[in-house]
């Protein structure tokens, strides 16, 4: 779920009455953004709620901003990740030339992918710049998956821009190319894919009752509401609620169940699946939050946030953060931080063999089981607003560098870093 953050600061009108308007965006910003994210544990969805998590993950992402006139803004966002899974490289455990193991990446073709996205958005703003309209367009793509989103937005700025009023409304149609676990494929309705009966181990009698999805697409659409204010020239406050409701195939096709009531079969030492994750067609979600953020000094602001979130399918959950930036000096800002998160499960979850064949709806994906989190992170910011240093006609407005640690209750953990650079046309 995602959830909008408001920042509205008190200032005067761009019009002066004398006919100037200062322009929304003076000149062209291009941002790049990279990160490095990895994470471990041993509850993987692929191989049924057992396996390794391991996964590494590299993103690079270019941003344009391009102000049209004194009133618009064009930004352009396209970004690439490419990713190595341990757990997903277990979609065909048996293509990688070691022994098959949950516990083991097999480095066949499902051990990588990658996806890239593009998206583009404008932005308009009124004379005296208290309305401001917008429409977004996005596409991304990856071997298994498709998206296209569209969307727009209206902000309402009242009390000398002091109070701000909010809506946004998306919608995203994605089409599954639906992978299936590679010893399922050959018992399906017009299956393909060869299989290995004689080195099956265990229930040497493995027939799977299994059916492939008789759709590949999935629809969601979105309302975010929005409310903040200025409270005291030092504290400002904004409230936040979001709709969701997302239609058509919500299982993801290569997790795998294993039923209570079903012998084990083996080939080496991994479990062949009974059969895959199976979730209703539509989720209706809604999250509700809210920030504070009270700047103490010209030194260090507090920035806090909550949200409240549920579901239709049984997951509730709490998230609570507070982020303190620090100006070391005037080019230098640190930003330590803490995020707390923790959930009920979904009413559709239990862990490894723990469903029973005759269930409608089940899944073993510890993401919709009971968990608590939490996150620590660190950042460090450089500003110079004289860009003093270039690449070509760019001048480097500002380097960000964060580094987050996130550990739950399970065997699940990850750390990410990323950077930002910003830089404007002279």
């Amino acid at each position: 779920m995602v959830m909008m953050a408001f920042a509205t600061f008190a200032q005067q009108d761009n019009n002066d009455g004398t006919g100037y308007k200062k322009r929304v965006l003076e000149t062209t910003e291009v941002d790049f953004l990279s990160s490095y994210y990895s994470q471990n544990g041993d509850n993987a969805a692929v191989s049924g709620g057992i396996g390794t998590e391991e996964l590494t993950d590299v993103t690079g992402t270019f941003v344009v901003s391009i102000p049209l006139n004194d009133d618009d803004i064009l930004t352009i966002d396209a970004g690439v990740s490419a990713y190595t899974s341990a757990s997903s490289s277990n979609i065909n455990p048996f293509d990688g030339g070691q022994q098959a193991d949950a516990f083991i990446a097999s480095s066949g073709a499902s051990s990588s992918d990658t996806w890239a996205n593009l998206s583009g958005s404008y932005v308009h703003s009124s004379d005296d710049r208290n309305t401001i309209v917008s429409a977004n367009l996005s596409i991304s793509s990856e071997y298994d998956y498709f998206s296209l989103g569209f969307g727009g937005g209206f902000t309402k700025m009242f009390n000398e821009k002091n109070t701000e009023l909010s809506a946004k409304a998306s919608i995203y149609l994605d089409t599954w190319n639906a992978i299936y676990p590679t010893e399922l494929r050959p018992f399906a309705q017009n299956g393909s894919g060869s299989f290995r009966p004689s080195e099956i181990t265990g229930n040497t009698n493995y027939n799977p009752n299994f059916n492939r999805f008789d759709s590949e697409g999935r629809n969601s659409y979105s309302v975010g509401l929005g409310f903040s204010q200025i409270l005291h020239k030092n504290v400002q406050g904004s409230l936040a609620v979001d709709f969701v409701q997302q239609q058509g195939l919500l299982s993801t096709p290569f997790q795998r169940v294993y039923f209570n009531d079903i012998a084990d079969s083996f080939i080496e030492n991994f479990q062949l699946a009974d059969d895959i994750e199976r979730l209703p067609d539509s989720r209706f979600k809604v999250a509700v939050g809210g920030r504070l953020n009270w700047f103490l000094n010209e030194l260090i602001t507090v920035r806090t946030f909550y949200r409240y979130y549920f579901d239709n399918w049984g997951v509730n959950s709490h998230t609570a953060s507070i982020e303190i930036p620090v100006k070391v000096t005037d080019k230098f800002t640190v930003y330590p931080s803490y995020r707390f998160y923790n959930q009920t499960a979904a009413d559709y979850f239990a862990p490894y063999e723990t469903h029973i064949s005759t269930e409608v709806f089940y899944t073993s994906d510890y993401d919709l089981s009971k968990y608590a989190a939490n996150q620590i992170g660190f950042g460090v910011s450089y500003t110079d607003i004289f860009t003093k240093a270039h690449i070509w006609k760019f001048g480097l407005k500002s380097i960000d560098l964060k580094f987050y640690k996130y550990d739950r209750d399970t065997t699940f953990s990850s750390s990410i870093i990323t950077t930002g650079f910003k830089f404007v046309m002279d």
